[in-house]
């Protein structure tokens, strides 16, 4: 039921301080006084709350709000940046005097009027999860809870979670856009441990997007509970992974985390800007095998990677990074176009007020190939099924990895067999892609569950791709040299 929101940021129309094109103005003013070739002011607003539920009661429940202004001049390649938490005008003014001090001499000149862009639809906002009362949300944490329990006697311990969001943001800039989004966002999470003849495992299952509550009309907390008991007990019957260099086929979905860390991050304009990725200068070079076409794309509705506009005021589209194995572009924000003499995709992004934007992905995703996934899967003769994927590591500048499995499986004869433990796959991404020897036609996007982080800063992203047959990859387990 649609109720009357409570939430109204400060600086919005409705706010204690709202920012008008004269308030914007005059802070621009403030930043390009002592020679600034661009400016903009990125007002933000964040209110969040969590939820956490351990052995049936709920353990912890809490809000924040965070606020305030940062304020980025640019001169050259150098920028001045400065930050406030409050929304006086003294304060404002501040920031603006502070960062205006990277440059010195005329500045340029201030926009006379503000132009304000359409607003995209890419999800929903009105009807907030913050407003929403905290029984209604313990319940969906009970519900997972019981249903966990109730699936298998071996369950001996369910731990569920809920956070939600929504940030407000106010972007002006001295090229002369107003541009302004609220964004909200959800994410549930529920982890079990099973244990059977003095064994162990966990299995985790969540997901959410920029939705409210209405996200568990598609995906229950009993759906959730059910995939986590079933991840654990899969887990307590894996035997230990054989080690060398075999071929690997990549589920759909979150198996895009790999083309995320290992491809997508050589692929922002920034690395490439300082040549310091693994595709610096290669434009219009053969990167990867002719099946492989990737992009960037903003405008997933309701994904958690979506965004309206980007933390610099631009409306991002679908960037098309890689098509059929050529490298065509890169992910750009203000910075990087200007220095590639080109416009910005419009992924410049920030964790918050008190950083300056980055080149950063939103939803990256390789598009489907011609192939049948059951096909893939029996072209293999032995081999590894990833499912899904945990952590590694990436080194950005030549795109090795080193990435661990929370669930595979072993694939004899063209058939997916015995789940496995202890599973790491070792690799270089560029090479990866261009080991890509049959790609399905299968294409999924991840659930919302995962994040960014770069430089120190932490943004949502949604990862994507099709069942994908790597030809040959270095499989890492306990037993080496099998």
């Amino acid at each position: 039921m649609t109720t009357q929101s409570r939430y109204h940021a400060p600086f919005g129309p409705e706010g204690t301080a709202p920012v008008d094109t004269e308030t914007a103005q005059k802070l621009l003013r403030t930043a390009l006084s002592q020679g600034g070739q661009y400016a903009d002011l990125f007002f933000e607003y964040n209110v969040a709350g969590s939820y956490s539920l351990e052995e049936g009661i709920l353990k912890a429940a809490g809000r924040s709000v965070s606020m305030g202004l940062g304020v980025r001049v640019m001169k050259g390649d150098a920028t001045g940046y400065a930050y406030v938490q409050e929304f006086t005008p003294e304060a404002m003014q501040r920031a603006a005097k502070t960062a205006a001090q990277i440059a010195a001499g005329g500045g340029a000149p201030v926009p006379e009027t503000f132009e304000v862009p359409g607003v995209q639809k890419r999800y929903q906002a009105q009807d907030l999860s913050l407003d929403v009362s905290g029984e209604e949300k313990r319940e969906l944490l009970l519900r997972a809870d019981r249903a966990a329990r109730a699936a298998d006697p071996r369950v001996i311990r369910v731990e569920a979670s809920l956070n939600e969001e929504v940030r407000e943001l106010l972007v002006a800039t001295s090229s002369g856009k107003l541009a302004h989004d609220r964004q909200p966002m959800i994410r549930f999470s529920v982890r079990v441990i099973a244990e059977e003849k003095g064994k162990r495992q966990s299995g985790s299952s969540g997901g959410g997007g920029r939705m409210s509550l209405d996200y568990f009309a598609q995906h229950s907390p009993e759906s959730h509970a059910k995939e986590a008991v079933r991840h654990a007990l899969c887990m307590l019957d894996a035997r230990d992974c054989p080690a060398g260099t075999m071929e690997v086929v990549l589920a759909p979905g979150d198996s895009g985390i790999l083309l995320h860390e290992a491809v997508g991050h050589g692929l922002e304009a920034d690395f490439n800007r300082k040549g310091t990725s693994n595709y610096s200068g290669r434009i219009g070079e053969r990167v990867a095998s002719d099946l492989c076409t990737v992009v960037d794309d903003a405008t997933l509705m309701s994904s958690r990677g979506s965004i309206n506009v980007d933390d610099e005021g631009n409306t991002p589209q679908s960037a098309v990074l890689i098509e059929k194995g050529q490298l065509v572009g890169y992910m750009h924000d203000q910075h990087s176009a200007k220095h590639f003499k080109t416009v910005p995709t419009g992924n410049g992004r920030r964790e918050s007020f008190q950083s300056h934007p980055l080149p950063r992905m939103t939803n990256t995703l390789l598009l489907a190939g011609p192939h049948d996934p059951e096909e893939i899967i029996r072209s293999v003769k032995k081999g590894v099924y990833a499912r899904k994927f945990g952590g590694g590591q990436v080194d950005i500048g030549n795109g090795d990895f080193v990435f661990s499995l929370t669930e595979s499986y072993l694939i004899e004869d063209g058939k997916i067999t015995a789940p496995l433990k202890g599973v790491n796959l070792i690799g270089n991404g560029p090479d990866v892609m261009c080991k890509v020897s049959m790609l399905g036609n299968d294409v999924e996007t991840s659930d919302g569950i995962w994040t960014c982080g770069k430089d120190g800063q932490s943004v949502p992203v949604g990862v994507g791709c099709p069942t994908i047959k790597i030809a040959s990859l270095t499989v890492g387990g306990t037993q080496l040299g099998a």
